[in-house]
């Protein structure tokens, strides 16, 4: 049902993470649950996979991730910022060790000059880690169809659920 390569990588990160004792959680936009669909394709996975938030509109971002209404209005839905808000919400919601946020502009529709079709912003945040370190990323995976952009985007998410190796 799903395409392998997505499996694969969903698969290596629910091995990683279970190796590391690290659970995990999505907040998915533009994906839709592609991410949750493909981490939970994995017998197992829920000793790891803590769960995935779908929050397509700004409401839903607002009312269960806690996105502010400020963040929205100022960055607007496909931003750094809110993505990172997305990725906070979804720690606080949850047990989980580390949250992945996506969020973007999966077409044909949405795009404009400044952020096109194909743009796509994710952002991880760790159980713990000190709130300034922000990891995010803005990619632009140019309009590869719905489809193209939404597979591109899990891929990016579940390389970023992957365990960062310990401090030295």
């Amino acid at each position: 049902m799903l395409p392998s390569e997505l499996i694969d990588a969903a698969r290596k990160v629910i091995e990683a993470n279970r190796a590391r004792g690290k659970r995990i959680v999505v907040a998915e936009s533009c994906t839709g649950g592609l991410v949750s669909a493909a981490l939970t394709e994995i017998a197992g996975s829920s000793d790891v996979f803590e769960g995935g938030i779908v929050t397509y509109s700004n409401e839903a971002k607002m009312d269960l991730l806690r996105v502010s209404e400020d963040v929205l209005d100022t960055f607007g839905a496909v931003s750094i910022a809110t993505a990172w808000a997305m990725a906070q919400g979804a720690l606080g919601k949850t047990r989980a060790d580390t949250a992945v946020a996506i969020t973007g502009i999966a077409g044909p529709g949405g795009g404009s000059e400044r952020k096109p079709v194909g743009t796509v912003v994710f952002a991880r945040a760790r159980r713990g880690a000190d709130p300034k370190e922000i990891v995010a990323d803005t990619k632009n995976f140019g309009d590869l169809g719905r489809g193209g952009i939404r597979l591109q985007a899990a891929l990016c998410a579940l390389e970023l659920l992957m365990p960062v190796a310990p401090s030295a």
